[in-house]
């Protein structure tokens, strides 16, 4: 049986991957803000649910978090850390409050639940943390630049840590989702920035204006993706990215062959910069 820990199970990939793991009999410690929002959303599951208040951005919090899930179940075996929100406007118009309340959550957020999980993992020497990024992770577009880069933060993070504890026998994984119909761009989940520049009209603006359409019209269906969840944690040898959604692989392909064509343009510059002595 194994035992989840997960952030932002309120609502979205959160509640839908805690949904489907209790089904099939594991054990899930379900986290949120308001933990009386899974409760309801789960009703029936007995003792092999926990759901406990959990405010990602306050450190000694998620730590008591750990502590109880480890006193109710023994282990933690996946750590998905789903928590986060988005933010729109151009990079320009965010404002430093905005920016760093952002950051708090996506990425120090992220960071305070790893660092109380991970010595429960390193004295098992097992484990497996699902840190969700986005298609935004690996390619930024105009409008959503503070927000990817809290999840290029995220990669980076991630790809250290899949390096610094696999030895341990912690598997690390970057999920990357394209777009999918949870409530990522309701405004609970998607902030909006006030101020708006007329210059960004033809990009970040168009963009603000082009979102309301989109909610729930996405590609991914949230049920599909959680499976993908479940598949991840089951396996035994994880990858250290996987994409959801065909939109994100187009995005992914497109990227590869924007990067592969300006590397080549410029190879010639990037090689003229090394000490002459240098064995290339």
């Amino acid at each position: 049986m194994t035992t989840w820990f997960i952030t932002g199970a309120s609502r979205g990939f959160g509640l839908e991957i805690t949904r489907q793991a209790l089904d099939r009999g594991d054990r899930v410690v379900a986290t949120a803000r308001r933990p009386e929002a899974i409760t309801r959303a789960l009703p029936g599951h007995g003792d092999r649910l926990l759901a406990l208040a959990l405010d990602v951005t306050d450190e000694n919090h998620a730590r008591a978090a750990v502590s109880s899930a480890v006193e109710t179940f023994g282990s933690i075996d996946v750590l998905v850390n789903n928590a986060g929100r988005g933010l729109l406007g151009a990079v320009e118009e965010s404002s430093d409050a905005e920016v760093r309340s952002l950051y708090d959550t996506n990425v120090f957020g992220l960071l305070n639940v790893t660092r109380a999980v991970l010595p429960v993992m390193r004295s098992q020497r097992s484990g497996k943390i699902l840190n969700v990024s986005s298609l935004g992770g690996f390619s930024a577009s105009a409008g959503f630049g503070i927000y990817c880069s809290t999840k290029f933060a995220v990669e980076g993070i991630s790809e250290a840590m899949h390096a610094e504890l696999a030895s341990m026998g912690i598997a690390v994984t970057v999920v990357e989702p394209g777009y999918f119909r949870t409530d990522f761009l309701d405004d609970r989940s998607l902030r909006t920035e006030g101020t708006v520049i007329g210059d960004y009209a033809n990009t970040a603006g168009a963009v603000r204006g082009a979102v309301p359409g989109l909610n729930h019209t996405q590609p991914g269906d949230p049920v599909k993706g959680a499976t993908a969840f479940l598949t991840l944690a089951d396996t035994d040898d994880p990858p250290m990215r996987v994409q959801l959604g065909s939109d994100c692989l187009q995005a992914l392909e497109s990227k590869i062959a924007q990067l592969r064509t300006e590397s080549q343009s410029w190879r010639e510059l990037a090689l003229s910069t090394d000490h002459d002595d240098a064995l290339v």
